[in-house]
C-alpha cells in the first residue's frame, strides 16, 4: 500500500481485484468520481428498495429482504457494528 491518502483507494482496490484473480473471479475496480458517482447512485437505489434487514455484528454481516423476498448480504467489519440499535 502506499502513503498517500489519494492512492489508498486504489491500492485497496488493486489489493482485492488481485485476490479475486487468485480465485480465477475478476472483477472491476473504479475509483475515479464519475464512477463513484454511478456507484453510488446504484447503491443507493438498491439500498432504498428493502423493505427489511437482518443485522448480524457477530458474524459481520447485514442482510437486505427485497421486495421478492431475496436477501442480498454485505460482508463487513463495522456496517452490523454502526447499524444496531444502542443499547442505552
Amino acid at each position: 500500500m502506499t502513503d498517500e491518502p489519494n492512492d489508498l483507494p486504489r491500492a485497496t482496490a488493486n489489493r482485492v481485484i488481485e485476490l479475486e484473480e487468485e480465485l480465477e473471479a475478476s472483477g472491476v475496480a473504479p475509483v475515479d468520481e464519475s464512477e463513484l458517482e454511478r456507484g453510488r447512485s446504484v447503491l443507493h437505489q438498491w439500498v432504498n428498495e428493502m423493505v427489511g434487514f437482518v443485522v448480524s455484528p457477530g458474524l459481520g454481516r447485514v442482510t437486505l429482504i427485497h421486495a421478492d423476498g431475496r436477501p442480498s448480504t454485505i460482508s463487513s467489519s463495522t456496517l452490523p457494528y454502526r447499524m444496531s440499535k444502542p443499547l442505552a
